[in-house]
């Protein structure tokens, strides 16, 4: 048996190990906010960088298969965003200079803004009106973040991810979504 095929098990193991612990360290009552936060706002944008733009970009996608309006920053056809709508602004650090200057331009146009992260004491404080902790390992480890036996900051990134399916599959329970009918929002051009 080679290497990867005899670490397999105990390594993925390790994984899911860390991220059951991440996503029951995320305060119930910030998942309140947000859940209710994204289901009564006319639209919602996201905003991070790198892997957590994927991540967050799978979650616009799943939000958008139970009629929400989701979007990303810079996506092609991002529309006009009004004081109606939500930002969520995914960064471990807060420090990421992209998603604060979007925060602070949504916050001059008078709409919410979430920040999804792991600093609470970032310049995000300043400009969220709450913060979703995923108190894990970031690049500023800080003493109370949650160790990682992965590469930098796959935790939060795999977290991101998984808190939206969670968030999402929570919604559909909260509000009797029906699940057949849902499938008239994913994409049928496949």
């Amino acid at each position: 048996m080679g290497y990867y095929a005899e670490h397999y098990p105990e390594e993925s193991g390790k994984i899911i190990e860390e991220l059951n612990l991440a996503l029951h360290s995320i305060d119930p009552g910030s998942i309140e906010r947000l859940a209710d936060e994204i289901w009564k706002a006319d639209q919602v944008f996201f905003v991070g960088v790198g892997r957590v733009l994927l991540a967050l970009q799978c979650v616009a996608k799943r939000l958008a298969h139970l009629g929400v309006k989701a979007h990303y920053v810079g996506e092609i056809t991002e529309p006009a965003f009004t004081e109606q709508d939500l930002l969520i602004v995914g960064s471990g650090s807060g420090n990421s200079i992209f998603p604060f200057a979007i925060a602070k331009k949504a916050k001059a146009i008078g709409a919410k803004v979430i920040h999804i992260g792991s600093n609470p004491e970032s310049g995000m404080k300043e400009l969220a009106d709450f913060m979703v902790r995923i108190p894990v390992r970031t690049k500023l480890y800080l003493e109370d973040e949650i160790d990682s036996v992965q590469p930098m900051t796959s935790l939060f990134e795999q977290s991101v991810l998984l808190l939206g399916d969670t968030v999402a599959k929570m919604i559909v329970e909260k509000h009797g979504l029906d699940m057949k009918e849902l499938w008239k929002y994913h994409a049928n051009l496949e």
